[in-house]
């Protein structure tokens, strides 16, 4: 696969992840809200480096679009490599962000409790990376079925 075509599948994968988190976020109380970890990450980094913060729903585009971007960039990595491993590669990825996102935050100095208030938000969360990866190795698949 080029770099063009991993990078696009890469950017499909982490606009699925995003509009999975944005349709279910407010279903119940349990469910991940990685928005809330992403905007506090996002005050910190700006905070660290003399930059202020943006508010509101400045705050909430800001962290949405670097979030797009980072995980389109991570899920690229998926397409390079053999592409009879793909989809284990997909699996290794989403699964490794996920855990990532679940235990990360505290040693960040984040506070953790968006992803990990219960269980089902830990697995959720971990669920909802390995979606994006999934959905970057489909598209991976079929871009290279057209070549």
């Amino acid at each position: 696969m080029t770099a063009t075509k991993n990078l696009l599948a890469g950017l499909g994968g982490a606009i699925a992840l995003n509009l999975l988190h944005e349709s279910l976020k407010r279903l119940n109380g349990d469910m991940p809200r990685i928005d809330k970890l992403g905007e506090e990450a996002l005050q910190k980094a700006l905070d660290k480096i003399g930059l202020p913060a943006p508010e509101g729903n400045n705050l909430y585009l800001a962290t949405l679009g670097a979030d797009v971007v980072s995980n389109a960039l991570y899920y690229s990595a998926i397409g390079v490599g053999d592409p009879k491993h793909l989809w284990a590669r997909a699996i290794g990825l989403g699964i490794t962000a996920g855990t990532g996102a679940v235990t990360l935050p505290e040693e960040m100095g984040l506070d953790a409790t968006p992803v990990v208030k219960t269980t089902m938000t830990k697995s959720l969360t971990i669920g909802y990376y390995l979606f994006g990866a999934l959905v970057t190795a489909g598209i991976l698949k079929a871009m290279g079925s057209r070549d």
